[in-house]
């Protein structure tokens, strides 16, 4: 039987959509409130604050983060250099979707500029935390500096997902796996 769907749930993935499509600074209260079919109670009790709530789709979007990250470690359990491979596969898959819109951590940031700000510092956790779990991978592998290969690839990510974003049109996935690839093959050969 199939659980039904929490009112915390329901409005946490309304909140997901509205702020990852149209920005979190945008998306008022009362419209995820009127979207997400509950009482202003039931979420003022869920979700004491707005940021509250921002903090919340931060979360659930690194948790994301970390499924793809460990499908990729299963499908490919004895090699790490295909578990890199898969995440970038899977990267491409997110940016040429017709509804992709960047990064949600460099978007956060971007619309809180204040470093102390709960949306910024959660902004910048998660996304550390989704690149330690690469950086894990790189170390797995052997690479002589896992990270520089981190750092490197995350330099590359952010590019190609502002280019996907901004150039939808002109965005070549293939000239971004074949640079991405090179890095990785570079780093697995020394």
């Amino acid at each position: 039987m199939e659980k039904k769907e929490t009112a915390k749930e329901r409005i946490l993935r309304v909140a997901s959509r509205l702020f990852y499509k149209e920005g979190v600074r945008a998306v008022g209260i009362d419209r995820i409130i009127e979207e997400s079919g509950v009482a202003k109670a039931s979420f003022y009790r869920n979700f004491p604050t707005k940021d509250s709530l921002i903090v919340a789709y931060l979360e659930k979007r690194h948790c994301n983060r970390s499924i793809s990250i460990e499908q990729a470690i299963q499908r490919f359990p004895d090699s790490p250099k295909d578990q890199l491979y898969a995440l970038l596969d899977e990267l491409v898959e997110r940016m040429t979707h017709p509804e992709f819109r960047g990064c949600p951590f460099m978007n956060a940031v971007v619309e809180f500029p204040d470093l102390e700000h709960p949306g910024h510092r959660s902004a910048v956790e998660n996304r550390h935390r989704t690149w330690d779990k690469v950086k894990e991978i790189a170390m797995k592998g052997g690479v002589r500096d896992p990270e520089e290969l981190t750092s490197q690839l995350r330099i590359i990510s952010d590019g190609a997902m502002m280019s996907a974003y901004i150039d939808k049109t002109s965005f070549r996935p293939e000239h971004f796996l074949s640079a991405a690839k090179r890095l990785i093959e570079h780093h697995f050969s020394g």
